[in-house]
């Protein structure tokens, strides 16, 4: 298996409280893997930035699932151990019969405006099902048709650095943790309004000087572990909610430097 999609996260600068084990027990305990599966058909690819959100957007649907988030619910036990080991994601892309054979394994189908990607419940990294580890996972590099336009005022968005080089399907992990790390971090009463909101984002490109400010605002972090495509500890992607005091985090950081 190619490690350009895989996304292991080494730490973050907050939501940890979310984690029931310390570091070292993190590292120790059993491991799991999100499996997130891109549909991208050779006539009809989404666009990167699409697929980025939509993928961001799935791991938020499973995260808010009953399904998930009840004790008493089928995929509770997987996602609580998936998140107190290393947070570990793997996208995989499939078209015709493939998709069709992935769309029927329990899990959850979201769709962007061009994208679709399915989102299952965490697996052990060896135990894949046998209809999802025969998926490749290389192949993913997905363009935008024209730029993204610059996200609406008060939406979440989701920053990717602007000094890392990251595969399509290595980005949407990516932009799926920082997704969950922000959900991690916000109280019951905002992530139950985001979710009836239907978990609107945008995942967008951070100019240099506005990712400065962002790395140091106290805003959580994602920093990979570095097993795949960039160095350890690199920080790529700052999630950034209206109810996590962005704007004011933001500010507090350049009146500091």
């Amino acid at each position: 298996m190619s490690s350009a999609d895989t996304d292991t996260d080494s730490g973050t600068d907050s939501g940890t409280a979310a984690f029931r084990h310390g570091t070292a027990d993190r590292d120790t305990a059993p491991q799991f893997v999100l499996p997130l599966v891109v549909r991208i058909e050779k006539a009809a690819p989404p666009s990167r930035t699409d697929a980025l959100e939509t993928a961001a957007r799935a791991v938020l649907v499973l995260l808010s699932d009953e399904r998930a988030a009840d004790p008493h619910g089928a995929w509770y036990q997987a996602v609580r151990d998936w998140q107190d080991a290393r947070i570990r994601k793997v996208v995989r892309r499939a078209r015709g019969a493939e998709w069709r054979r992935a769309a029927a394994l329990p899990g959850i189908t979201v769709t962007g405006g061009s994208a679709e990607v399915r989102v299952y419940p965490p697996v052990p990294v060896g135990g894949w099902p046998k209809e999802l580890v025969k998926l490749q996972v290389s192949g993913t590099e997905l363009a935008d048709p024209v730029p993204p336009p610059a996200p609406e005022p008060g939406r979440p968005v989701l920053w990717l650095s602007p000094g890392l080089e990251m595969s399509a399907g290595k980005a949407m992990a990516q932009a799926g943790h920082g997704a969950q790390l922000a959900w991690l971090s916000l109280p019951p009463a905002e992530r139950s309004a985001w979710r009836t909101a239907g978990f609107p984002l945008a995942v967008r490109t951070a100019e240099p000087a506005r990712w400065a400010e962002l790395t140091g605002s106290g805003l959580p972090v994602v920093r990979d572990a570095g097993f795949t495509e960039i160095a350890p500890g690199s920080c790529t992607v700052v999630a950034e909610h209206p109810a996590l005091g962005g704007a004011e985090r933001a500010a507090g950081a350049r009146a500091r430097a």
